[in-house]
């Protein structure tokens, strides 16, 4: 029997924050969290549930000739499985996903941005080992301790943009960061 995912959302933009900015993705937007964040703005207990070959589907048809599909949420670890993975590969697609780390991935994703919330929630402990990016939301906490994770980017971005200068100030005195800004934001686009 086929595995049915909720899924809140598929859309098709441009990547607006950490490493890949700027780079086209159909994005698959997953219900249910794990976490509440205090500064989230997204309600995730909504969605429908649809089969993989559903979600491929719609995947083909928004994003065209794009290869880059995005599973975020929500959190996607909660529902992404080895089935969703190895029918996107299949179709010749790259996967990235966005996730708090909390739970386990499967095997086979191309590209992995962590994006850890103990500093809002103590249970919230990463069971990941590593990520490509590890990206944090920055409102003035220790980060240091963050920079021994292995990852290839250490990123750190403003809460919901509105503590800009203060991410700058601390990137520029502490260059073993960089700033990830949330673009589409800026530039109104999703």
């Amino acid at each position: 029997m086929a595995a049915s995912y909720k899924v809140n959302e598929i859309f098709y933009s441009l990547q607006g924050e950490g490493r890949w900015t700027g780079f086209p993705m159909v994005f698959v937007r997953f219900s249910l969290c794990n976490l509440r964040c205090p500064f989230c703005d997204t309600d995730f207990s909504k969605g429908r549930d649809m089969l993989g070959d559903e979600i491929l589907a719609e995947v083909r048809e928004l994003g065209g000739a794009c290869r880059r599909v995005c599973l975020t949420g929500g959190e996607p670890s909660l529902q992404v499985d080895k089935e969703l993975v190895d029918l996107l590969h299949g179709a010749g697609y790259l996967i990235h996903v966005e996730t708090n780390g909390t739970h386990a991935l499967p095997d086979g994703i191309d590209w992995v941005t962590m994006s850890p919330k103990r500093d809002w929630n103590p249970k919230a402990e990463p069971v990941l080992g590593t990520a490509d990016e590890l990206k944090l939301v920055y409102t003035g906490q220790d980060v240091s301790p963050w920079l021994s994770f292995p990852a290839e980017w250490h990123l750190l971005q403003p809460c919901s943009g509105k503590n800009v200068a203060e991410v700058v100030a601390y990137c520029k005195a502490h260059p073993e960061w960089s700033l990830s800004l949330q673009t589409h934001l800026f530039l109104g686009i999703r």
